[in-house]
């Protein structure tokens, strides 16, 4: 029996701008990301990866089509509903870490717990451990600015995975690390969905997107395939394929 579908999107479309500085950055997305299942997505730079991962978080709403999150419609909630659903069931890894710089390492991942409603007490614990998992207890006290980009990168990651987070998205979460570091974070990542977590993950590293249970292949906004294989990816990237 299949797992639930935690993230489903269906016919999305999203379109910034308008009239001559209209752009399409996505051009009717079909995806659908199962409870247990991780999917990586890959794709030339402004194929709409990044698009797709905002949509899928809440961060944005789509033009056309319909985003769901569990049994949530993302687009008919109002953005104080988007952003208690993004808080409690949504865990983001950002390009930009988004880390809060007056804030150690401990406390930046121990916050989305405390606002969940969690003892301080038992958002510390759980903080500390989650911060355990990708190598970092010991500098739990460490500012941001403190750290080096790798290790700013590992506490936002831990961030992303403490608590029961139902759906993970991560936007080239690995960027910023070393290749042995970076298999650890992805390790992590995939415990983490067999856990029971859908995990949606944006890579240009065909080794990352290996630890994917299936990979859809972005280009022009434009699904052009998908895969349940991570060979040959960049072959399947250049494939002249257009909808």
């Amino acid at each position: 029996m299949s797992s639930p579908v935690m993230l489903r999107m269906t016919a999305v479309t999203r379109v910034h701008g308008h009239g001559a500085a209209e752009v399409h950055a996505l051009r009717g997305v079909d995806l659908e990301v199962r409870m247990g299942e991780l999917v990586a997505v890959m794709g030339p730079s402004g194929s709409g990866k990044s698009t797709l991962l905002n949509l899928a978080g809440g961060l944005d709403t789509p033009t056309s089509g319909t985003v769901t999150v569990g049994r949530d419609d993302v687009g008919a909630l109002d953005a104080k509903a988007r952003a208690r659903l993004r808080r409690k069931h949504v865990g983001y890894v950002f390009q930009d870490l988004n880390l809060v710089p007056a804030l150690t390492a401990l406390e930046n991942v121990t916050l989305p717990l405390e606002l969940d409603g969690l003892s301080a007490r038992r958002a510390r614990a759980k903080a500390t451990a989650a911060l355990a998992t990708v190598g970092l207890d010991d500098l739990a006290d460490r500012f941001p600015d403190d750290m080096s980009g790798g290790q700013a990168q590992r506490v936002a990651i831990a961030r992303a995975l403490v608590g029961p987070r139902r759906l993970v998205l991560a936007d080239e979460p690995t960027g910023a690390l070393d290749s042995v570091t970076g298999e650890a974070v992805m390790r992590v990542l995939r415990e983490r969905v067999d856990a029971g977590a859908a995990g949606l993950l944006v890579t240009h590293d065909a080794r990352h997107a290996a630890w994917a249970d299936r990979i859809v292949f972005l280009r022009d906004g434009v699904v052009v395939d998908s895969t349940g294989a991570a060979a040959g990816p960049e072959s399947l990237l250049h494939r002249a394929v257009h909808a």
